[in-house]
């Protein structure tokens, strides 16, 4: 076990929850798609039977599940994954970005702010967090890329 395995773990858990709950927002239909922020479009295409909306939030599940198994392969607890340090920096960067959604909106659109953008963006932010410890302790025991 290396020092990053507890946020990794962490980490890994908190994206494969992410995945499912996209899963269950599809099972859950129109009224799950608004509840959990996903706009009225994607709500409209869900009512309409429209394939697209259930498309691209099982892209997002599926994207958030490799994230998973990334932190998991991270923690060691699969087998390492191909280029696992880029990757792990990578998602975390992503989770980091995607949360300064919120700040951009505090200072240049505070009309635009939703609690869903406030929500969401400080889960993220969380996420974001939790990988960035969980890479930064696990550094030392991570292959580096090519070896």
């Amino acid at each position: 076990m290396n020092a990053g395995t507890p946020w990794l773990v962490a980490g890994g858990v908190l994206s494969l929850a992410a995945s499912l709950l996209h899963l269950a927002i599809i099972a859950g239909g129109p009224d799950w798609y608004r509840f959990f922020g996903a706009g009225e479009q994607m709500a409209r295409m869900a009512e309409r039977g429209n394939w697209r909306a259930a498309a691209i939030t099982v892209g997002i599940a599926a994207i958030l599940a490799v994230w998973a198994a990334y932190a998991f392969s991270g923690a060691q607890v699969i087998a390492q994954l191909p280029l696992l340090r880029t990757a792990l920096v990578a998602i975390t960067a992503i989770y980091i970005l995607r949360s300064l959604v919120l700040l951009h909106a505090l200072v240049f659109m505070p009309k635009a702010l939703t609690p869903f953008l406030i929500w969401s963006s400080l889960i993220v932010l969380v996420y974001g967090i939790v990988y960035a410890i969980g890479t930064w302790r696990a550094w030392p025991a991570l292959l580096p890329e090519g070896a």
